[in-house]
């Protein structure tokens, strides 16, 4: 774990779900914010113990850029007693638009977050704009106080560059498309950028993303 400035942590661990015939590294990033009231965890995978010791000084909040980085938040749920904020999950419908599956094959829709159906999980904190990214639940933030933007799998580095990984969008989605739902962000005053998968960035990174 390391500090990107006062109250920002960034780590990285495996993907549980990883395997070695995937482009996409197998290490993930994950996130903490603390503003002396709450602790926010971007993506949590690993927690690291100093951030779960200062939880216990905190309100602790779990806050997913999408359903499937579900990841460790139901045992922090469970350990911290923190609320979960999460797009939702696709149903049968998205599915069959994302994938091109049959109605029997879709089922019952996506299981991720299925433990959290009956609570809510809809709310973003105070302080927290979301963006639609690639898709309508997988969302790029904005955190308005540390001047940070935080990105599900919409913007990654795999290795070429910060950008908008072309293999994670659907047929009928351009990377053109959803540069510009997120241009607006360029009217944030960006300093830091946080994406799942990748190293922090910069707003310069954002902005060539973007172009």
């Amino acid at each position: 774990m390391r500090a990107l400035r006062p109250g920002v942590w960034h780590w990285q661990a495996p993907h549980p779900e990883w395997r070695a015939e995937q482009y996409w590294p197998q290490e993930v990033s994950s996130y903490a914010i603390d503003d002396g009231t709450r602790l926010l965890l971007f993506d949590p995978l690993v927690v690291p113990d100093e951030l779960l010791e200062l939880a216990a000084d905190r309100e602790p909040m779990i806050v997913l850029t999408a359903p499937w980085h579900e990841r460790d938040a139901e045992t922090l749920v469970e350990r911290l007693g923190a609320p979960v904020f999460a797009p939702p999950p696709d149903t049968a419908q998205d599915l069959m638009g994302k994938f091109g599956i049959t109605a029997e094959q879709a089922g019952d829709g996506s299981p991720d977050l299925a433990w959290l159906r009956d609570r809510d999980f809809n709310r973003l904190p105070d302080g927290i704009e979301a963006f639609q990214g690639r898709e309508h639940n997988d969302l790029v933030l904005w955190v308005e106080d540390r001047h940070a933007v935080v990105a599900g799998d919409t913007l990654a580095d795999f290795g070429r560059g910060f950008e908008i990984p072309a293999e994670w969008l659907r047929g009928g989605v351009s990377q053109e498309e959803v540069a510009d739902r997120l241009r607006p962000l360029l009217e944030k005053p960006v300093e830091l950028v946080l994406p799942a998968h990748g190293a922090p960035t910069d707003r310069a990174a954002l902005e060539r993303a973007l172009s």
